[in-house]
Protein backbone atom coordinates (compact mmCIF):
# COMPACT_ATOMS: atom_id res chain seq x y z
CA UNK A 1 0.00 0.00 0.00
CA UNK A 2 2.88 2.39 0.72
CA UNK A 3 4.00 2.25 -2.92
CA UNK A 4 0.49 2.59 -4.36
CA UNK A 5 -0.26 5.71 -6.37
CA UNK A 6 -3.47 7.41 -7.43
CA UNK A 7 -4.70 6.59 -10.88
CA UNK A 8 -4.67 9.48 -13.32
CA UNK A 9 -7.91 10.94 -14.62
CA UNK A 10 -6.82 9.95 -18.12
CA UNK A 11 -7.11 6.30 -17.05
CA UNK A 12 -10.90 6.74 -16.90
CA UNK A 13 -11.16 9.10 -19.87
CA UNK A 14 -11.93 6.27 -22.31
CA UNK A 15 -14.43 3.57 -23.18
CA UNK A 16 -15.66 1.54 -20.16
CA UNK A 17 -14.84 -1.62 -22.14
CA UNK A 18 -11.20 -0.60 -21.94
CA UNK A 19 -11.34 0.69 -18.38
CA UNK A 20 -13.10 -2.40 -16.98
CA UNK A 21 -10.41 -5.03 -17.48
CA UNK A 22 -7.68 -2.48 -16.75
CA UNK A 23 -9.24 -1.80 -13.32
CA UNK A 24 -8.80 -5.40 -12.21
CA UNK A 25 -6.05 -5.52 -9.60
CA UNK A 26 -6.35 -1.84 -8.68
CA UNK A 27 -7.24 -0.90 -5.09
CA UNK A 28 -10.27 0.98 -3.75
CA UNK A 29 -9.41 2.83 -0.54
CA UNK A 30 -11.60 4.45 2.09
CA UNK A 31 -9.64 6.82 4.33
CA UNK A 32 -10.85 7.88 7.75
CA UNK A 33 -8.22 9.90 9.54
CA UNK A 34 -5.11 7.74 9.78
CA UNK A 35 -7.09 4.55 9.27
CA UNK A 36 -7.77 2.97 5.91
CA UNK A 37 -10.00 0.24 4.57
CA UNK A 38 -8.92 -1.13 1.22
CA UNK A 39 -9.72 -3.90 -1.24
CA UNK A 40 -8.26 -5.08 -4.53
CA UNK A 41 -10.71 -5.00 -7.44
CA UNK A 42 -11.37 -8.55 -8.67
CA UNK A 43 -14.66 -8.18 -10.56
CA UNK A 44 -16.26 -5.33 -12.50
CA UNK A 45 -18.93 -4.68 -15.13
CA UNK A 46 -18.88 -2.03 -17.85
CA UNK A 47 -21.95 0.09 -18.57
CA UNK A 48 -22.24 2.20 -21.69
CA UNK A 49 -24.58 4.93 -22.96
CA UNK A 50 -27.69 5.04 -25.12
CA UNK A 51 -27.03 1.69 -26.80
CA UNK A 52 -26.84 -0.15 -23.47
CA UNK A 53 -30.38 -0.59 -22.14
CA UNK A 54 -29.06 -1.83 -18.79
CA UNK A 55 -27.18 1.44 -18.23
CA UNK A 56 -28.64 4.26 -16.16
CA UNK A 57 -27.55 6.63 -18.93
CA UNK A 58 -29.64 4.90 -21.60
CA UNK A 59 -32.55 7.33 -21.24
CA UNK A 60 -30.34 10.41 -21.34
CA UNK A 61 -28.96 12.77 -18.73
CA UNK A 62 -31.00 13.44 -15.59
CA UNK A 63 -30.28 15.01 -12.24
CA UNK A 64 -29.93 11.52 -10.76
CA UNK A 65 -27.41 10.16 -13.28
CA UNK A 66 -25.48 13.35 -14.08
CA UNK A 67 -22.21 11.93 -12.72
CA UNK A 68 -22.20 9.38 -15.56
CA UNK A 69 -21.76 12.18 -18.09
CA UNK A 70 -18.45 13.31 -16.68
CA UNK A 71 -15.90 14.32 -15.83
CA UNK A 72 -14.29 10.87 -15.59
CA UNK A 73 -12.95 9.35 -12.37
CA UNK A 74 -15.89 10.23 -10.13
CA UNK A 75 -18.02 7.97 -7.96
CA UNK A 76 -21.56 7.27 -9.13
CA UNK A 77 -23.46 5.68 -6.25
CA UNK A 78 -27.03 4.43 -6.44
CA UNK A 79 -29.42 2.54 -4.18
CA UNK A 80 -30.82 -0.72 -5.57
CA UNK A 81 -33.78 -2.90 -4.60
CA UNK A 82 -34.26 -0.69 -1.55
CA UNK A 83 -31.53 -2.74 0.10
CA UNK A 84 -27.97 -1.71 -0.76
CA UNK A 85 -25.71 0.77 -2.55
CA UNK A 86 -23.56 0.14 -5.62
CA UNK A 87 -20.30 1.91 -6.49
CA UNK A 88 -19.50 2.87 -10.08
CA UNK A 89 -16.70 5.04 -11.46
CA UNK A 90 -17.46 7.40 -14.35
CA UNK A 91 -15.62 6.95 -17.65
CA UNK A 92 -15.44 8.73 -21.04
CA UNK A 93 -14.80 12.43 -21.79
CA UNK A 94 -17.09 14.95 -20.13
CA UNK A 95 -20.46 14.99 -21.86
CA UNK A 96 -20.35 11.31 -22.86
CA UNK A 97 -21.83 8.64 -20.60
CA UNK A 98 -20.15 5.51 -19.29
CA UNK A 99 -19.06 3.84 -16.08
CA UNK A 100 -17.66 0.72 -14.50
CA UNK A 101 -19.50 -1.01 -11.65
CA UNK A 102 -17.24 -2.40 -8.92
CA UNK A 103 -18.69 -5.83 -8.15
CA UNK A 104 -16.16 -7.42 -5.78
CA UNK A 105 -13.00 -6.65 -3.84
CA UNK A 106 -10.36 -8.79 -2.17
CA UNK A 107 -9.78 -7.20 1.27
CA UNK A 108 -6.22 -5.97 1.82
CA UNK A 109 -6.46 -3.56 4.78
CA UNK A 110 -8.86 -2.62 7.56
CA UNK A 111 -10.68 -5.94 7.70
CA UNK A 112 -11.73 -5.49 11.33
CA UNK A 113 -13.31 -2.14 10.48
CA UNK A 114 -15.03 -3.70 7.48
CA UNK A 115 -16.45 -6.48 9.63
CA UNK A 116 -17.74 -3.95 12.14
CA UNK A 117 -19.36 -1.88 9.39
CA UNK A 118 -21.10 -5.02 8.11
CA UNK A 119 -22.13 -6.14 11.59
CA UNK A 120 -20.00 -9.30 11.34
CA UNK A 121 -18.28 -9.03 14.71
CA UNK A 122 -17.58 -12.78 15.06
CA UNK A 123 -15.98 -13.10 11.61
CA UNK A 124 -12.83 -15.24 11.42
CA UNK A 125 -10.38 -12.91 9.66
CA UNK A 126 -7.95 -15.80 9.07
CA UNK A 127 -10.50 -17.65 6.96
CA UNK A 128 -10.77 -16.79 3.26
CA UNK A 129 -14.29 -18.21 3.32
CA UNK A 130 -15.26 -15.73 6.02
CA UNK A 131 -13.41 -12.84 4.39
CA UNK A 132 -15.59 -13.31 1.31
CA UNK A 133 -18.48 -12.03 3.38
CA UNK A 134 -16.84 -8.60 3.64
CA UNK A 135 -16.55 -7.39 0.05
CA UNK A 136 -17.65 -10.14 -2.35
CA UNK A 137 -20.57 -8.43 -4.07
CA UNK A 138 -21.42 -4.77 -4.84
CA UNK A 139 -23.70 -4.31 -1.84
CA UNK A 140 -21.30 -5.95 0.59
CA UNK A 141 -18.31 -3.86 -0.47
CA UNK A 142 -20.28 -0.63 -0.18
CA UNK A 143 -21.40 -1.56 3.31
CA UNK A 144 -17.86 -2.59 4.31
CA UNK A 145 -16.44 0.75 3.10
CA UNK A 146 -19.51 2.71 4.31
CA UNK A 147 -20.21 4.01 0.82
CA UNK A 148 -23.56 5.77 0.44
CA UNK A 149 -25.09 8.03 -2.17
CA UNK A 150 -25.39 10.95 0.25
CA UNK A 151 -21.78 10.67 1.38
CA UNK A 152 -20.01 9.67 -1.84
CA UNK A 153 -21.99 10.31 -5.03
CA UNK A 154 -19.94 12.60 -7.26
CA UNK A 155 -16.77 12.21 -5.19
CA UNK A 156 -13.53 12.57 -7.14
CA UNK A 157 -11.76 9.22 -6.78
CA UNK A 158 -8.50 10.43 -8.34
CA UNK A 159 -8.08 13.46 -6.06
CA UNK A 160 -5.40 13.34 -3.34
CA UNK A 161 -7.89 15.15 -1.08
CA UNK A 162 -10.63 12.55 -1.41
CA UNK A 163 -11.43 10.01 1.31
CA UNK A 164 -12.53 7.52 -1.40
CA UNK A 165 -9.82 6.75 -3.96
CA UNK A 166 -8.65 4.19 -6.48
CA UNK A 167 -4.93 3.33 -6.45
CA UNK A 168 -2.42 1.30 -8.43
CA UNK A 169 0.23 -0.73 -6.58
CA UNK A 170 1.60 -2.41 -9.71
CA UNK A 171 -0.37 -5.65 -9.43
CA UNK A 172 -1.36 -7.30 -12.72
CA UNK A 173 -3.77 -10.29 -12.94
CA UNK A 174 -2.34 -13.42 -14.51
CA UNK A 175 -5.59 -14.04 -16.41
CA UNK A 176 -8.78 -12.06 -17.00
CA UNK A 177 -12.07 -13.68 -17.98
CA UNK A 178 -14.90 -11.94 -19.82
CA UNK A 179 -18.54 -12.99 -19.31
CA UNK A 180 -22.04 -11.67 -19.61
CA UNK A 181 -23.14 -9.27 -16.90
CA UNK A 182 -25.22 -10.79 -14.11
CA UNK A 183 -28.35 -9.73 -12.26
CA UNK A 184 -29.82 -7.77 -15.18
CA UNK A 185 -32.48 -8.47 -17.82
CA UNK A 186 -31.87 -5.75 -20.44
CA UNK A 187 -28.84 -6.02 -22.74
CA UNK A 188 -27.99 -9.15 -20.76
CA UNK A 189 -26.07 -10.84 -23.57
CA UNK A 190 -23.38 -8.17 -23.80
CA UNK A 191 -19.98 -9.56 -22.67
CA UNK A 192 -19.13 -6.72 -20.30
CA UNK A 193 -18.25 -8.46 -17.04
CA UNK A 194 -14.54 -8.82 -16.25
CA UNK A 195 -13.07 -10.95 -13.46
CA UNK A 196 -9.68 -12.10 -12.24
CA UNK A 197 -9.65 -15.79 -13.12
CA UNK A 198 -9.50 -18.11 -10.12
CA UNK A 199 -9.89 -15.38 -7.51
CA UNK A 200 -11.94 -16.63 -4.56
CA UNK A 201 -13.43 -13.20 -3.83
CA UNK A 202 -15.35 -12.95 -7.12
CA UNK A 203 -19.06 -12.63 -6.32
CA UNK A 204 -21.32 -15.67 -6.55
CA UNK A 205 -21.25 -19.10 -4.93
CA UNK A 206 -17.81 -19.98 -6.30
CA UNK A 207 -14.86 -18.21 -7.86
CA UNK A 208 -14.55 -18.40 -11.64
Amino acid sequence: MQLARLLRRSFFNRDPRAVGPALLGKIVVRRQGRKIRAGRIVEVEAYLGADDLAAHAAAGRTERNAVLFGPPGHAYVYFIYGVHYCLNISCMPKGEAGCVLIRALEPVAGMEEMATARGLISLNLDSARDLRKLTSGPGRLCEALEITRLRDNGKDMVSPESDLQVLDDGFHPAKVLVTRRIGISKSAAMPLRYVIAGNEFVSGKTAI
